[in-house]
């Protein structure tokens, strides 16, 4: 990927996941949680780090009455490493609102 005049590897990774239950209006009881991580120790070190601002995304889950979200960010070389060491483990936990 092209960043300014140079090329760098960078890692497209998910950074942060989560289940909202079956609610009128999942993304609108989403933004708790999204603010949440975003004013963590985790988010504010991936906000400022990510190449793109990072996007949340939404899967809905028919079988089992409850939407799945997902923040991805892009992260370089070095700050991915950094991420995995320090935050990875903890992305894969499912905490249900």
């Amino acid at each position: 990927m092209m960043v300014g005049d140079r090329v760098d590897e960078v890692h497209s990774v998910i950074v942060h996941r989560f289940r909202m239950g079956d609610v009128e209006d999942p993304d609108l009881y989403a933004a708790q949680p999204l603010w949440e991580w975003q004013c963590s120790e985790m988010g504010k070190w991936v906000m400022e780090r990510s190449v793109q601002t990072p996007m949340w995304h939404r899967q809905i889950n028919p079988n089992q009455y409850h939407v799945d979200y997902a923040v991805q960010a892009w992260l370089r070389g070095a700050d991915y490493t950094y991420w995995v060491l320090k935050w990875a483990d903890s992305v894969d936990k499912h905490p249900t609102r």
